[in-house]
């Protein structure tokens, strides 16, 4: 097989949607390309007192509108290829969801588990450096925020560095996805997940689509397998759950478990953080061979974990009903195809996993503007529902119990506030996308481009770029 080239594919589904409009061939182009790919190598003195070389890239794939933004992941898979495409499905993403940013990504090739933590903040501290002296870092100019191998610790550190090195007010927003008491958000941790469960409650909601499906509406029943059980894939299957969908399997690394009664995730979650391991997992049956678990009949595949997972090898063995692109890229364009000819519903990366970005945006906001969500009305919410209550109690004669006065009373926190956002944001997307796509008479994900592209193409015109 010839090597995966991440990109290509991204580009393939660009201009699958170009087709459908009219826009000027440069400006295609121009939408298409990388604005500039820096890749740096710094040594790294490791605990042992040997040195070692590490590669890191950073992409910044559109300044159609500034600042850029995208995650940092540390992962051997990391390469060049890798960011630049990355960074132009961010830049979709965002365009998709409405949110001003253009679309960037970062990396670091290593292997995280072999390295110390101190060893990891010193390559994190390193690559901050780096980014900040080629000026690819900073609240106006360049955001980075958490991805595969990465957390809100990582965040913190590139936070610190950069207040070390630049004085100004505006440095929280220097980055996003950084712990709550250093200007983080409530909410984000959870965002992307939060935003897949949104979109796939939404898809699952509109009759016709399950009607072509064979299946109800609603989340009540469904079977779920999930494909990776790190941040985003917990959190997705957490809510789901919630919700009442059945969660029948989930493939890690190095195995995986099916179980048709349902898999309590809380409980496999606490297995895997005690053991380090999904296996010897006390209920459902252990797969060894986690990739098979992907080709086992559910309602609903959502692939979580890396790129190119479903391709033209597998998809034809695929046999769910809803695919939802939780990761950037888990299809390649030949699997999409193939599954698009079976009837699946795919629910498409650019637009389903796009929660992480919108928190971060909400995070970002917060850091320029120099307050907490909620703080300036909260109390007044509260009181003005106090006075209403006390209104009814005089109308009817009859009292509120005094817990009801204080959950009808509660004034919105920070995570209300978010959360409320983020429904508010994935909702409306849905809906616009599906529209688009009966409009053009396409698929999801071509709609989703079709999206971008329209609005992309409107930024640049608005710049004087071009006509």
């Amino acid at each position: 097989m010839a090597p995966f080239k991440f990109f290509k594919q991204v580009n393939k589904n660009f201009d699958k949607a170009a087709e459908f409009l009219s826009v000027d061939k440069g400006m295609l182009n121009q939408i298409k390309a990388c604005n500039s790919t820096y890749h740096v190598t710094f040594p790294l003195r490791r605990d042992d007192g040997t040195v070692e070389v590490i590669h890191a890239w950073r992409s910044a794939h559109s300044s159609h509108k500034a600042p850029t933004k995208g995650g940092i992941r540390y992962a051997m898979e990391v390469n060049e290829d890798e960011v630049n495409a990355l960074a132009a499905l961010m830049t979709y993403k965002c365009a998709v969801v409405s949110v001003p940013f253009g679309g960037a990504k970062g990396g670091v090739k290593i292997d995280r588990s072999k390295y110390s933590e101190a060893e990891i903040e010193r390559i994190t501290r390193r690559f901050t450096f780096e980014l900040i002296k080629k000026n690819f870092l900073g609240p106006g100019v360049d955001v980075p925020a958490p991805d595969y191998g990465t957390s809100e610790r990582e965040m913190a550190w590139i936070l610190d560095t950069y207040r070390s090195m630049v004085s100004s007010l505006d440095s929280d927003g220097c980055v996003t996805g950084k712990p709550i008491h250093q200007s983080g958000i409530s909410g984000r941790t959870e965002a992307t997940g939060r935003g897949v469960f949104f979109g796939l409650r939404e898809a699952c909601n509109v009759k016709g689509d399950m009607d072509k499906l064979g299946l109800s509406t609603g989340l009540e029943g469904k079977r779920v397998i999930v494909q990776g059980l790190g941040n985003v894939g917990y959190y997705a299957a957490k809510f789901l759950r919630q919700e009442g969908a059945l969660i029948t399997g989930v493939a890690e690394a190095h195995g995986g478990i099916l179980d048709e009664k349902g898999i309590d995730i809380e409980k496999l979650k606490n297995h895997i953080t005690e053991t380090g391991s999904i296996a010897n997992y006390p209920e459902g049956t252990f797969i060894d061979q986690s990739h098979k678990l992907l080709e086992e009949h559910c309602d609903i595949l959502i692939p979580a974990a890396l790129e190119n997972q479903i391709n033209s090898g597998n998809a034809a063995n695929i046999k769910a009903k809803i695919i939802g692109e939780a990761a950037n890229g888990p299809l390649t364009s030949d699997a999409d195809q193939i599954l698009q000819q079976k009837s699946v519903l795919i629910v498409p990366d650019i637009y389903l996993n796009a929660g992480g970005v919108t928190v971060s945006y909400f995070e970002w906001i917060k850091n320029l503007s120099h307050i907490r969500f909620g703080r300036m009305d909260r109390r007044y919410e509260e009181n003005a529902m106090g006075r209403l209550l006390n209104a009814i109690e005089g109308l009817t004669g009859t009292a509120f119990k005094p817990e009801d006065v204080k959950k009808i009373g509660k004034g919105p926190e920070e995570w209300d506030i978010v959360d409320s956002g983020l429904e508010d944001t994935m909702v409306l997307a849905y809906h616009m996308l599906h529209q688009n796509a009966r409009s053009y008479d396409t698929d999801l994900r071509t709609a989703a481009y079709i999206s971008a592209i329209k609005k992309i193409a409107l930024s640049y015109q608005q710049l004087g770029i071009f006509p």
